[in-house]
């Protein structure tokens, strides 16, 4: 099973603009869609597409209309009661593939919530292959959470998360990270290096790596876009390139990958076939519109794989 906590989920709404987007102009819209949302819940729709079990841990009340569509959809999921309406994040989606995101900061997360919520996921460990702690932190939470939930938690642990939650976690408790999944700019922003470092030159982006590599961290999956990703671990570097695609959204592209490479480990791929269902996944992602996440069926020939040294 795969287990995903989501502390700052949202309402994805989609709106399918008729014309490039004008600042500061009128534009009118095409469609307009409303999804759950936030990475892990995201992670767990992908996972539970392909076959496998999966348990969603989020903030939010009963009556919320992201915890409804959750019921509605029949995730399996475990919903902390908050006292407060979770956020809506909007997404213009351009018909050129072209998205432009406007993020709520959420509501507060109190101490109480936030006990609740890591009880949850402690206990949904014991019955999990890998636990994911995925998306930004809500206002009231302290940027070291995830690292201190990482190092209570009796399961590998997947890290998706950015900025001060990233780098809390990787000071505090490396070894308990089995595996973090950032994108170039925050790689980047995390070591204090330019993210063109980690692009085209995968024995370069293993060097600069490295330094967390030492620490105890445990694999490093790095996103590219359309260049595909990366997978660095101790023991070696595999590089896989994206398919050419026509990309219609990148909403849930990451999230997405992290859920192809998560599926791999838990079927017993080994590290190069996991990078290639992290690539497959990502693509198919950002292949399909709004924050429409992928399926089996929208999965495209899985990518070559290269082993560096």
């Amino acid at each position: 099973m795969i287990v995903t906590l989501t502390p700052n989920p949202s309402v994805d709404r989609t709106i399918q603009l008729a014309a490039p987007l004008d600042r500061g102009g009128v534009i009118r819209s095409r469609s307009t869609h409303d999804d759950p949302g936030g990475k892990g819940v995201n992670v767990a729709q992908v996972v539970r597409a392909a076959g496998e079990r999966t348990l969603a841990i989020l903030p939010g009340d009963a009556d919320d209309p992201l915890v409804r569509q959750l019921r509605e959809r029949a995730l399996p999921h475990e919903a902390v009661d908050l006292g407060a309406p979770l956020r809506v994040n909007l997404t213009l989606a351009e018909d050129d593939g072209t998205t432009t995101k406007i993020n709520e900061p959420g509501p507060e997360l109190l101490s109480e919530v936030r006990e609740r919520l890591a009880t949850a996921v402690i206990a949904a460990a014991a019955d999990a292959t890998w636990v994911a702690l995925c998306g930004s932190l809500p206002p009231g939470a302290p940027a070291h959470w995830y690292g201190d939930l990482a190092a209570q938690v009796d399961a590998p642990v997947a890290l998706d998360t950015s900025g001060a939650a990233l780098a809390a976690a990787v000071e505090r408790a490396p070894e308990s990270l089995a595996l973090i999944k950032p994108n170039s700019d925050e790689l980047g922003e995390l070591l204090g290096v330019p993210a063109s470092e980690f692009e085209g030159d995968p024995l370069r982006a293993g060097e600069r790596a490295r330094p967390l590599l030492d620490r105890g961290l445990g694999a490093i999956l790095l996103t590219l876009g359309a260049q595909g990703a990366l997978l660095l671990r101790p023991d070696g570097i595999w590089a896989a390139d994206a398919p050419r695609i026509s990309a219609r959204s990148t909403v849930g592209a990451g999230d997405s990958s992290l859920a192809g490479y998560l599926l791999g480990s838990l079927r017993g791929a080994d590290p190069g076939e996991c990078l290639a269902l992290a690539v497959s996944y990502g693509s198919a992602a950002a292949s399909l519109p709004g924050s429409q996440m992928p399926t089996p069926d929208d999965l495209l020939d899985l990518p070559a794989v290269r082993r560096l040294a």
